[in-house]
């Protein structure tokens, strides 16, 4: 584990599934966490859970203002920012021919457009410190096209693509940019029921021990991109 007193992190998406379970991992790390969802409610919750100084921030990660808006407001809370760990995604499974404009949007403007909105409004902040740190959690189908992905993968792919050149762009500015791609994971996501018990799937602890791992290297060692696998995947 590593130790982040002092450090400042914002989870987008972290209301529930993976990026609840990476904002607690953080917190116990010692970070002072922003949780992140549309819903303040939701967000407040969690950071209520977490304790240690936590705080909700809502926004539409989405609306590239909420996005600027949700950075400033951690400046103005905390006056830094040293770890951004891009989350908030959703997943619409359509063939085109089913697809509408709109389903196609939503899914790129949050899981794509997201991470370049956040990402820019966070960069001054994360080169200030010194030691920044911007994570995506994407998935293994950044990757692996699948039917009925069309804006998901599209997405995706995206997302890997995103990630790979800004490392490149600001891995002078002492920032890392850093890939998690999981499988299936044992969440809600998709409305689909999770398990109470340990599965063949991935647990979002796993994505979380992952990200914490990330962090852990020093600054002269940079993992850029982390693949995370169910051991044994449910055959047929």
């Amino acid at each position: 584990m590593p130790d982040l007193n002092g450090k400042v992190a914002i989870v987008t998406g972290s209301s529930k599934g993976i990026g609840c379970a990476i904002a607690k991992h953080l917190a116990r790390a010692g970070a002072s966490v922003v949780v992140n969802s549309r819903s303040v409610n939701e967000a407040q919750v969690v950071s209520d859970q977490i304790g240690n100084g936590a705080i909700a921030i809502p926004a539409d990660v989405g609306d590239p203002s909420a996005c600027q808006e949700l950075i400033n407001e951690t400046i103005k809370q905390f006056g830094r920012l040293d770890i951004l760990v891009n989350n908030a995604g959703l997943g619409i499974i359509k063939p085109i021919s089913e697809m509408t404009i709109e389903e196609w949007q939503i899914q790129i403007d949050v899981n794509l457009g997201g991470v370049f909105y956040c990402s820019k409004a966070a960069l001054p902040h994360l080169i200030t410190t010194g030691d920044g740190f911007i994570i995506n959690i994407a998935s293994l189908a950044s990757r692996n096209p699948f039917s009925g992905g069309t804006a998901y993968n599209a997405s995706k792919f995206g997302v890997l693509g995103l990630t790979e050149a800004m490392m490149l762009d600001v891995r002078y500015d002492d920032v890392r940019v850093s890939i998690v791609m999981p499988g299936s994971v044992n969440t809600e996501f998709r409305h689909r029921e999770q398990s109470p018990i340990r599965t063949w799937k991935l647990e979002p602890e796993d994505c979380a021990t992952a990200v914490t791992q990330l962090l852990s290297y020093p600054r002269e060692a940079h993992v850029s991109r982390i693949e995370m696998r169910p051991s044994q995947p449910k055959k047929g």
